[in-house]
């Protein structure tokens, strides 16, 4: 991607978390020089520099969710995969079990990657959050901020070839504010290089039925991107 249109890019997140209410945004992890990782230490293996991660997690004080939840919640599956699913939080299931995606609206998101081919273990799943927000609400504008550069590095890590992000809050953090999920489900965007489908939440799916077979449709187009050559 060009320097201008990167540049672009950024004013245009930028924008988007002003509208949210963010005006203050927590400086995501610098990136690694060569040799070196999170905390200057020797950059390692994927797993090594996941395992940093987590750990930075699991001591984050950046908002007050870390008081009422009782495990963070970063991520489950491959550390290779080829495809990432972005959701919104954890919520009561994967609060108490400390992974995304485990309670009925993950059963439903496993039950589409098998759908796709593929298993749960071969995806990358993570979240926008990594506390629960209390009663499962929607996020804040200033917890999505706090939380944003631990996705970003667990993007910078994973690298990705597809991105699904799952639902509107999800959609939002990574798009931009200006981003119905109603509008763009489907539609191929992209963040840093990286190609973005949004499609609606597992959680939506459950309350309507009959969305699935858009959703359904948005997956077969993220299939045909992890397709070899076309991504």
């Amino acid at each position: 991607m060009g320097t201008a249109r990167l540049g672009r890019q950024l004013r245009r997140h930028a924008e988007s978390l002003t509208a949210l209410g963010v005006t203050d945004v927590p400086r995501a992890p610098q990136p690694a020089r060569a040799g070196q990782g999170l905390g200057g230490a020797a950059a390692g293996s994927v797993e090594e520099r996941l395992a940093r991660l987590a750990r930075e997690v699991q001591t984050c004080r950046r908002c007050p969710l870390y008081r009422t939840r009782t495990h963070a919640v970063v991520s489950d599956g491959s550390p290779r995969a080829g495809l990432m699913f972005i959701g919104e939080a954890p919520g009561r299931d994967e609060d108490l079990q400390g992974k995304p995606f485990v309670g009925a609206a993950g059963q439903l998101l496993t039950k589409m990657v098998q759908a796709m081919g593929l298993r749960r273990e071969d995806v990358y799943i993570c979240n926008i959050l990594k506390d629960r927000p209390p009663g499962n609400r929607t996020p804040l504008p200033d917890e999505v901020a706090a939380c944003l550069p631990f996705l970003l590095e667990q993007i910078a890590i994973i690298r990705p070839r597809v991105i699904c992000v799952l639902g509107a809050v999800a959609t939002k953090a990574l798009l931009g504010d200006h981003l119905a999920i109603t509008k763009v489900r489907g539609q191929v965007c992209e963040f840093q290089g990286i190609p973005v489908v949004p499609t609606f939440h597992p959680a939506y799916l459950l309350r309507n039925p009959p969305a699935k077979k858009f959703a359904w449709i948005d997956l077969k187009r993220v299939k045909q991107l992890l397709e070899p050559g076309a991504a």
